[in-house]
């Protein structure tokens, strides 16, 4: 019988048939799940069975859910790869419901070099991984050098990038996020000691835009690890769960995510999850509970028909650089330094605390580096293991954790909000010794972040952006581009809060949230969260909830097993329990329900009893911080006057060219005369003008729509003209800062004053950007607020073509030495002085010789 045949199970990595064993094992699975009446097997025709619960609370819940259909899958094997290599291709139906679009995973056609190479194709989307390791181990490290790299080629699309060269580039942040949404199901289950630098690689290289491809990014590196060498323990695979029209829905279409209340991804193996990234508009624990388990179901059935398709395709796991155990090694390590431990867990000052560990490690290490030559990091593993059960011990005895606190007891909390005189809105929130400082900045639609994608640009009117510098865990280090992990909680923080942002019809400014962490002692993300939205709050935003997030933490006696009963949660998580726990639990929303949430796991899994629990004890330290929260701020205040009022018009698509003028003219004499912040018009006719004038926006409204109406021209009555003292050319002023642009800074330089015709304004003039300073500046609004100055010395260089004053102050700082444009020392053009250009003899022989002989053009 052929290997894909659907009657028979697969072949084993040795190549020996095992019927006789899998139905054994089928009867007898068959008979203890019939003697139960909470489940009822759902078979499938390659002999594996799933459970779907019969007895259903679904009258206390707002959604529905249909059982998936029993998943099929099949392999086939044969000899049309490159020089007539095997190529074995698994293909997957029904696994989410979805029949029209299966899972094919191809493999010995392409990347035959890499130590493990598929293609994942649904539907029209096709994604390239690779998984490669060096061939010797990195004996000197203790950790796994596990790096993944995924990206979306724009050619996927039939679209080129827009950077100048052409090519695609650094990955963006959303390629970044996914490469964190590989990485984290997979490492933990690459087995212990394995110090091969291991690589994982992807590629989008078709894509269809009808699903999301970052669940199948992760089964494509799952599939490329497990058919390598490798020891990968288990297959991993993901899946997409939303909430649509009240219903759960596996792997929904982009067009149904667009409606969902619900973005849950979950990855996990056959037994348990791994990891889940989830966000909602404020839905109970039990829904997100059920939307995991309806996941789960999805991710069981391809990791099942992974671990068969490895037995075709896959090649033996290297088992033979893994450390073997030190005899004897554990138990001196227990014996030397579980007093010493359990005395360092009763120090509750973190950096004392850490100071004592790094001296136990020294010792440790030097005690029995006699006993133990050349076991370094044996002896280090050791250790941190003892440091592990002591914590787990102390917990489950005692009650008492590492700093002193009860297993649900959160760390103090103070709170200040305004504490930032020209921010828009500020917070300064410290839990324990963990601490953020947030600002919100509030905007018009120009301070939008523009985010290129193969599905399209998006422009985000919120974003929070989130800075983990050394200092805040007292070291030094590297500080500029964001790292992934700086990338990866901004992102978590912000889904934290997009629920809670008014509508654009409501409130129509850009949002920016900023998190600087200043202090780090676990879950700095939750705390960003929490600041984040103190500083909405107090930029005047009308957010419609206040919101607070908390990481919870799992302490386990045995890291190398699915959790248990025995499992301890602990609230507001430490980073000495982050590192040394097994879970990494972060649940943010308000008090009805959860906005997003983030699961990582260190062991081989989490039961779906134990992230009840979790989520239960997450929900009561969350009502807690948000009553601390609401006895500083419990409604949002006023708009400050620092930030720009925001005026909105239409017009007809017809009327846009009107508005903008030739070259933009239009637009930029609309922005200088009415002394605006920025104007913005969009494709359908929309206008928003921002100015801290409210009298300026509604004078430009009235503007445009003269402008519209009356066919062209600037169609309003002149605007009043200085009538005083002329400025002399050549003269340096000192004058008054009136409003600050991305291309330059108004000034005022004479005062206005009143004659026989009445009142006149000021004389103002242009410091060009390039003019404000002798080195380049970037960011002109910036440079000028960061001078904390209401006046500037300037030289008054004469008139453009336009008759505008054209002032520097780049001439001032530079004086006899300053080398500048000729400008006009009267108003208007005058075409007259300038010099006509005339060609030299020379010019004229040279072009003459290169015209010669041509006839005919």
């Amino acid at each position: 019988v052929p290997h894909n045949s659907t009657m028979m199970p697969p072949l084993n990595r040795k190549g020996i048939w095992q019927p006789i064993a899998t139905y054994a094992f089928l009867l007898t699975f068959i008979a203890s799940v019939q003697l139960s009446s909470t489940f009822a097997p759902s078979f499938r025709h390659n002999g594996h069975a799933t459970f779907r619960r019969t007895k259903s609370n679904a009258n206390s819940q707002s959604f529905k859910s249909r059982p998936l259909m029993a998943a099929i899958h099949r392999i086939e094997s044969t000899n049309d790869g490159p020089s007539d290599s095997p190529v074995h291709t698994l293909t997957i139906d029904n696994f989410d419901g979805a029949s029209d679009d299966p899972i094919v995973i191809q493999t010995g056609k392409i990347g035959r070099q890499a130590a493990g190479a598929v293609t994942f194709t649904r539907g029209e989307t096709v994604i390239y991984a690779t998984a490669s390791r060096d061939k010797e181990p990195k004996e000197s490290i203790d950790f796994l050098p596990l790096s993944v790299e995924y990206q979306e080629r724009f050619s996927s699309v039939g679209q080129t990038s827009g950077g100048y060269n052409k090519r695609d580039g650094r990955p963006a942040e959303h390629e970044i996020l996914t490469c964190r949404l590989i990485d984290r199901p997979l490492r933990p289950l690459i087995a212990n000691g394995w110090k091969h630098e291991t690589q994982l690689l992807s590629w989008v290289l078709s894509y269809d835009n009808k699903r999301s491809s970052d669940t199948m990014a992760i089964i494509a590196n799952s599939a490329a690890l497990w058919l390598s060498d490798v020891p990968l323990i288990k297959p991993v695979a993901a899946a997409t769960v939303g909430l649509i029209d009240g219903e759960l829905v596996v792997n929904p279409t982009n067009e149904q995510m667009a409606v969902s209340k619900l973005n849950l991804s979950i990855a996990g193996t056959k037994d348990a999850v791994m990891m889940i990234e989830g966000a909602a508009e404020f839905l109970p624990e039990e829904t997100m509970l059920e939307a995991v388990k309806r996941g789960h179901e999805s991710v069981r059935a391809i990791c099942l028909a992974l671990e068969e398709f490895g037995e075709v395709a896959g090649k033996e796991k290297n088992y033979s650089t893994l450390p073997e155990k030190v005899e004897g090694l554990q138990e001196a390590v227990d014996e030397l330094m579980t007093e010493q431990i359990d005395s360092c867990f009763t120090i509750t000052n973190k950096a004392d605390q850490s100071n004592e560990m790094s001296r136990m490690s020294k010792f440790v290490t030097d005690e029995l580096e006699e006993q133990f030559p050349e076991q370094k990091n044996a002896v280090k593993a050791a250790y941190k293991d003892l440091l592990s059960r002591r914590m787990f011990e102390l917990a489950k005895n005692r009650g008492i954790r590492a700093d002193g606190r009860s297993l649900d007891e959160v760390r103090r909390i103070d709170i200040e909000t305004g504490f930032l005189p020209r921010a828009h809105g500020s917070a300064l929130f410290t839990r324990g010794e963990t601490q953020a400082i947030a600002t919100a900045t509030l905007g018009d639609s120009s301070m939008r972040q523009k985010l290129d994608k193969i599905e399209g640009l998006e422009n985000k009117r919120f974003y929070l952006q989130y800075t983990f510098p050394p200092s805040c865990v007292g070291e030094t280090g590297r500080v500029g581009a964001p790292g992934r992990r700086e990338v990866g909680h901004g992102n978590l923080a912000e889904r934290a809060l997009i629920p809670i942002i008014p509508e654009e019809s409501d409130f129509p400014y850009t949002m920016r949230v900023e998190s600087l962490i200043t202090e780090s002692h676990g879950s700095s993300s939750m705390a960003s969260v929490c600041g984040g939205c103190l500083s909405l709050m107090d930029a005047g935003v009308p957010i419609k909830r206040t919101v607070a997030g908390i990481a919870m933490g799992m302490l386990l006696n045995n890291k190398n097993a699915v959790s248990d009963d025995n499992a301890i949660i602990v609230s507001d998580i430490l980073g000495v329990e982050d590192a040394l726990g097994t879970m990494d639990f972060k649940v943010a929303g308000d008090r009805n329900g959860i906005s997003t949430f983030q699961l990582d796991i260190k062991c081989e899994g989490l039961s779906f009893e134990t992230m009840t629990r979790a989520l239960e004890q997450a929900r009561e330290g969350r009502l807690h911080i948000l009553d601390e929260m609401e006895k500083v701020i419990s409604e949002p205040k006023e708009l400050p006057a620092l930030v720009p009022k925001i005026g909105l018009c239409k017009v007809d698509e017809g009327s846009i060219g009107k508005v903008i003028g030739p070259g933009g003219k239009q637009i930029r004499a609309i922005i200088e005369d009415f002394d605006l912040a920025n104007m913005d018009v969009a494709e359908d006719g929309s206008i928003q003008l921002s100015s801290l004038n409210t009298t300026q926006i509604t004078r430009a409204v009235e503007f445009i729509e003269n402008l519209v109406s009356s066919g062209g021209g600037r169609g309003r009555e002149p605007r009043p003209q200085y009538r005083g003292p002329p400025a002399e050319v050549g003269m340096t002023y000192t004058g008054k800062i009136v409003s600050s642009h991305n291309f330059g800074v108004f000034v005022e330089i004479l005062p206005g004053g009143k004659d026989d015709d009445g009142e006149y304004p000021p004389l103002e003039g242009l410091i060009h950007v390039s003019e404000l300073h002798t080195e380049r500046v970037r960011n002109c609004e910036g440079f000028v607020k960061g001078m904390n100055t209401e006046t500037l010395e300037v030289k008054f260089l004469g008139y453009n073509e336009n008759g505008k004053l054209q002032l520097s102050r780049k001439a001032v700082m530079l004086g006899d030495s300053y080398k500048g444009k000729p400008t006009r020392s009267s108003k208007g053009r005058d075409r007259s002085a300038s010099p006509k250009a005339e060609m030299s003899d020379e010019e004229a022989d040279i072009i003459s010789k290169a015209i010669s002989g041509v006839t005919d053009l």
